[in-house]
């Protein structure tokens, strides 16, 4: 049995997500209890949206799905790294192929990537 510390961070754990072929950190969101079942159940990502306050299958707006490869757990079993297939090219709602793309250089944020869609056009807003 899978036993998560869901409560001690307040019902939600950190996700990471890694592309599991080239290793590449893609993002970093999080999921809640039951959101951690149902990607346990269909082997799609999903995920917590703090921001809307609801459950998020990845990809649902934009295609850029995320499929499990496999699933590991941090030793106090509070935070999870999920290996993923991710279809699509992109796995930042920004249109980067990786929410990491900001480099610090200098004390200064730069872009260090390609954007390969334009959010406005996939989600109908500016971002």
């Amino acid at each position: 049995m899978i036993i998560i510390d869901f409560e001690k961070q307040g019902g939600l754990v950190p996700v990471i997500a890694q592309d599991s072929s080239s290793g590449e950190v893609l993002m970093l969101a999080y999921m809640n209890r039951e959101s951690f079942e149902l990607t346990l159940k269909t082997g799609i990502v999903h995920y917590w949206s703090r921001s809307r306050g609801k459950l998020w299958k990845k990809g649902e707006s934009s295609g850029n799905v995320q499929e499990v490869r496999e699933i590991r757990v941090d030793c106090d079993n509070d935070s999870i790294l999920i290996k993923v297939n991710q279809i699509g090219e992109a796995a930042c709602h920004t249109g980067y192929r990786s929410c990491f793309h900001n480099l610090v250089s200098n004390g200064f944020l730069k872009k260090d990537g390609i954007k390969v869609f334009d959010p406005e056009k996939v989600y109908g807003e500016k971002k």
